[in-house]
């Protein structure tokens, strides 16, 4: 059996640390919408954005996963992982309602324009 080994190229560092906090989420939501299936978004930042992986699990559900790397205080960084062949839906109640869903066409990245 093959094993996949990620490539660096397929991981994107995102530094929140340096976006004004008025454009944060919207840069974020805008990357994130840029990356095609299973690349990754490496975000660091120096909190932890409890509100916005619940913004991002209701906008994308399971089609973005999100993996801590390191969760110490003052250093956050959290894998952000394209997965356009997982279900909408992430399960989670918070998900249950969400406005709609990832939904990438070969390629072209995630596709979602937000509500």
């Amino acid at each position: 059996m093959e094993e996949f080994a990620m490539s660096q190229n397929d991981v994107h560092p995102f530094d929140a640390r340096g976006v004004a906090k008025r454009f944060r989420h919207a840069a974020i939501f805008g990357a994130l919408e840029s990356l095609e299936d299973g690349e990754v978004m490496r975000f660091v930042n120096d909190h932890d954005p409890l509100p916005l992986l619940g913004q991002i699990q209701q906008r994308y559900g399971n089609q973005v996963g999100i993996s801590y790397v390191a969760r110490e205080p003052g250093n956050i960084v959290i894998d952000f992982t394209i997965q356009l062949g997982a279900p909408a839906t992430a399960g989670a109640p918070a998900a249950a309602g969400a406005a709609g869903s990832c939904s990438g066409t070969s390629g072209q990245g995630c596709g979602c324009s937000g509500g």
